[in-house]
């Protein structure tokens, strides 16, 4: 494909990535999207989403809003959601038989690509022993091993099923361990649905504009202190104001959930700082970017290491699954090693823990994260460039596989920046972009994701829908 017009994208051999290889499999990962069958039509035909229209109509009348999770219900973009039929690789099907290149990878765990063949194959060997067993088993050994030697804070680990799990047992251990109660989370930072961190919160509670959430008590978040992101003088008032009580600061290193916003220089660092001078402990939410900047996450990415994290998505391989993990002497409170309780009859199963060990495997081969970096910079930068280019106000940025973009001049520091963006643009964007075969996450205060699965050609592609929208909104 030649260079996008007035974008400047050309991709010759010198700059075009060489994927990650695995020596024992690479012919069959280069047969990947030959093995694609799909009994739904993907030719070239009429934009349609009436079959998506008419299950979401009758979803409507079974589930609240007619989904399992707010932001799949597109109420910041408005339009139609999409009901998926089949995923694999880089691209997503949905039952009308629409095609797209997916940036949304399952909110981040599809770091290899959907529907991985050597994934699927082990998860096939598994299941013919069973899917649950409620007691150890080895596969849960391997994974932990693999977790421990890869985060650099991680001495011991917990699984759980969800990041919301994980956040949850997160935050009680670290009240168990310093015998405090207060808490400092930050604006736009999401934790889980646990009534705690629904103070100030991004994800879908920022894309539905929900300030709080009804049915969470006063008492379960009056110990919650609140930050603005990126701000270290208030972080130090916080500390001065409440001397002896904070537990724990917890925060996105990178905040995915208010959009793609990096932290700036040296606020890590002073996190790290200020919270072992007061006798608090310091949790990365590393829900969404454990495994994903670097193979030991944010924190191996930045040389800062927390107290404890928190983990999920790519562990499990795009099954559900969580952790957290952190420093022996603390993680040695929770039971039955110690009196801080939690529990889970699916922590651990054998499916999740399959995937999650290989698709560790595949993503520690070397040349995965230069992949993911270059093919990640060559598409937001061709984004921003576009949008430029048509005459919009645009701000953005990535880092490996991970990356965002607010229609606003910026630069964007917190969730205060964040929420300047159009989102009414971003609306229309969206719904373009479909209409072009993209399929972005539906809410501005969401991150994107790509994969070792995406080629040249889909970034090429995803610049050139950009461009064409753009030029219509």
């Amino acid at each position: 494909m030649a260079a996008v017009s007035g974008v400047g994208l050309s991709w010759g051999s010198k700059v075009s990535p060489s994927r990650p290889t695995n020596p024992s499999s690479s012919s069959s990962r280069r047969r990947v999207c030959s093995k694609v069958r799909m009994t739904l039509s993907v030719d070239e035909k009429k934009y349609t989403l009436q079959k998506s229209e008419e299950i979401f109509n009758a979803a409507k009348e079974l589930m609240p809003g007619g989904v399992n999770s707010p932001v799949r219900a597109f109420k910041s973009v408005g339009g139609q959601p999409i009901v998926f039929d089949s995923v694999k690789g880089s691209y997503a099907w949905d039952v009308d038989g629409n095609k797209y290149i997916d940036y949304v990878g399952s909110w981040g765990p599809a770091i290899i690509g959907h529907a991985d063949d050597e994934v699927n194959a082990a998860l096939s060997e598994t299941l013919k022993k069973g899917t649950s067993f409620g007691a150890p088993c080895l596969l849960e050994n391997v994974l932990a091993e693999m977790v421990i030697s890869a985060v650099p804070s991680i001495e011991m680990v917990r699984f759980v099923n969800s990041g919301t799990e994980a956040c949850m047992g997160v935050l009680r251990l670290a009240r168990a361990f310093t015998g405090r109660e207060n808490i400092i989370k930050f604006e736009g930072c999401y934790h889980g649905h646990a009534d705690p961190f629904l103070v100030k919160a991004g994800s879908g509670v920022a894309t539905l504009g929900l300030p709080d959430s009804p049915g969470v008590p006063k008492a379960a978040t009056n110990e919650t202190l609140i930050s603005p992101y990126n701000d270290i003088a208030t972080i130090e008032c916080l500390f001065n104001s409440n001397k002896g009580k904070i537990a724990a600061v917890i925060l996105e290193p990178v905040v995915g959930n208010a959009g793609f916003i990096t932290p700036n220089p040296d606020f890590l660092s002073a996190l790290r700082k200020i919270t072992k001078d007061n006798g608090a402990l310091l949790i990365f939410d590393e829900v969404m970017t454990g495994f994903r900047l670097a193979y030991g996450g944010a924190q191996e990415y930045f040389g800062i290491t927390p107290d404890l994290t928190t983990l999920g998505k790519i562990i499990g391989g795009g099954l559900p699954v969580g952790a957290y993990g952190g420093r022996r002497d603390i993680m040695e409170m929770v039971a039955p090693a110690g009196p801080m309780y939690q529990a889970g009859t699916l922590s651990g199963n054998p499916l999740a823990m399959t995937a999650g060990i290989h698709t560790l495997k595949r993503i520690k081969y070397p040349g995965t994260y230069e992949y993911l970096d270059k093919v990640t910079k060559v598409l937001i930068d061709g984004i921003l460039e576009a949008g430029r280019n048509a005459g919009h106000a645009m701000c953005g940025g990535h880092i490996s596989g991970m990356f965002g973009f607010f229609f606003t001049e910026g630069p964007v520091y917190n969730f205060a920046d964040a929420k300047k963006s159009d989102t009414a643009k971003f609306g229309r964007f969206h719904r373009g972009m479909l209409e072009q075969g993209v399929y972005l996450a539906p809410s501005q205060f969401e991150a994107g994701f790509t994969s070792l699965a995406h080629t040249t050609e889909d970034i090429e592609r995803t610049i050139a829908a950009a461009d064409t929208v753009f030029r219509k909104i």
